[in-house]
């Protein structure tokens, strides 16, 4: 998977929201994934063939909302000869602005920051996001092993996504019932037989994890019984892998479902990491605020100057901030000016400071995208603070959503 920019993340998140608030009157917004290895001429005969199946729904009105709806569709794919490389998402429906006879189109055509694996055409009273949503659950790949005596399962995981690496057996003996010396030495032969297995396990998993090392966020173990525990415990992974193992959790299975347990018993270990990841960031910008080190800043406009002169090492913006950038052109003399106010109120009049004549509003943008952009442009990475932990809280509260970790101290 490439790396998904912080705009585009942004994009992806903003859009999230708003199709989540979106619902039709009836089964009738329609979401269209289309693979990029997808032939969009066989796109454009299924919407035909759909339009033709939407004439034995007995609402005339959802009928014919539905039918507008597949019409749009079909209007757009005739734009593309194939679809982009990482493939086309659609959503598109007759969304209700008030009382019956208000709805309105809207249509929302975008090609997704990674890319689309299967393709989908959905019809219902809310749009179909959940592709979108796993696209945000897990940036990063995470490593997963499962194992017991007789065998694993090496795999990697990019959201819901589980790619099998290695499947391993074992050959090590069960249990047998001789007595005596000959039992003990039956014994011996049984633990040499899981230790050269667990060697083995650990060589595959390096050679599956090393190559991905600065990527991989984490490293998941699981299985039934204590085998797990003495491969982590022991002598088997390279140190760089064993210092990313976050979580090690009994399951029920081996293989892909075992597999499908570490990951359903890990959630809140994933999350937690999440979490955790802005606290860092957050009280590194707090201890920068008391310390004479001088590298933090907060607030717009001084956080803006020091992104331009590329002071700034990491952006921190809140997931809260509401506010858009609004640029003014005189029509008179071409003057441009460009303020910021708050989402969902009326952006205010404004005189030309040079010739006093009324501006106009040439452009409207969320102040987050904008410095996001500038953020891009001088290679600064930048951290979206959610508000769910009490740091996050207080950059929205206190320091107005928009905070910078500096690389030098600025005068």
């Amino acid at each position: 998977m490439s790396e998904i920019s912080s705009k585009e993340m942004y994009e992806v998140k903003k859009t999230l929201k708003e199709l989540e608030n979106k619902k039709g009157r009836g089964t009738e917004l329609v979401s269209v994934y289309i693979p990029p290895d997808k032939q969009i001429s066989d796109v454009r005969k299924q919407m035909v063939d759909e339009i033709g199946q939407s004439s034995n729904i007995k609402s005339k009105t959802t009928r014919k909302n539905v039918q507008s709806a597949i019409e749009v569709i079909i209007q757009r794919t005739k734009l593309y000869q194939t679809p982009p490389p990482k493939g086309l998402v659609m959503f598109v429906g007759m969304i209700p602005k008030g009382g019956p006879g208000t709805e309105k189109m809207e249509t929302y055509i975008f090609e997704p920051p990674e890319t689309v694996q299967t393709y989908i055409y959905h019809c219902d009273s809310q749009f179909f996001i959940e592709p979108l949503k796993q696209i945000i659950e897990y940036k990063e790949v995470y490593g997963a092993v499962v194992q017991d005596r007789k065998e694993s399962t090496i795999a990697t995981v990019r959201g819901k996504r589980i790619y099998i690496v290695k499947t391993l057996t074992s050959g090590v003996p069960g249990k047998h019932k001789a007595g005596g010396q000959s039992q003990r030495r039956f014994d011996r032969v049984i633990e040499l037989a899981a230790h050269e297995f667990l060697k083995r396990i650990g060589r595959y998993v390096d050679e599956a994890f090393l190559p991905l090392k600065d990527e991989l966020k984490g490293v998941l173990i699981g299985g039934p019984g204590h085998t797990k525990n003495d491969f982590v415990e022991g002598d088997y992974l390279h140190y760089e892998i064993k210092d990313k193992v976050i979580n090690i959790v009994d399951t029920s299975y081996t293989g892909d479902f075992g597999i499908r347990e570490v990951l359903d018993e890990s959630s809140d270990t994933l999350e937690e990491m999440d979490i955790m990841k802005e606290k860092k960031f957050m009280r590194k910008f707090l201890s920068g605020l008391i310390s004479d080190s001088g590298l933090s800043s907060y607030g717009e406009n001084e956080v803006r100057t020091n992104l331009q002169m590329g002071a700034v090492e990491t952006l921190l913006i809140s997931e809260n901030l509401k506010t858009n950038r609004q640029t003014y052109e005189c029509p008179a003399c071409g003057t441009l000016d460009v303020i910021t106010t708050k989402q969902h109120q009326k952006a205010p009049e404004k005189q030309c400071p040079k010739c006093g004549e009324i501006m106009k509003i040439i452009k409207t943008q969320e102040t987050a995208e904008e410095l996001i952009e500038l953020a891009e442009e001088v290679n600064t990475d930048v951290e979206v603070i959610s508000i769910e932990t009490e740091e996050g809280t207080q950059l929205d509260k206190a320091f107005g959503g928009i905070a910078g970790l500096l690389r030098y101290k600025v005068k």
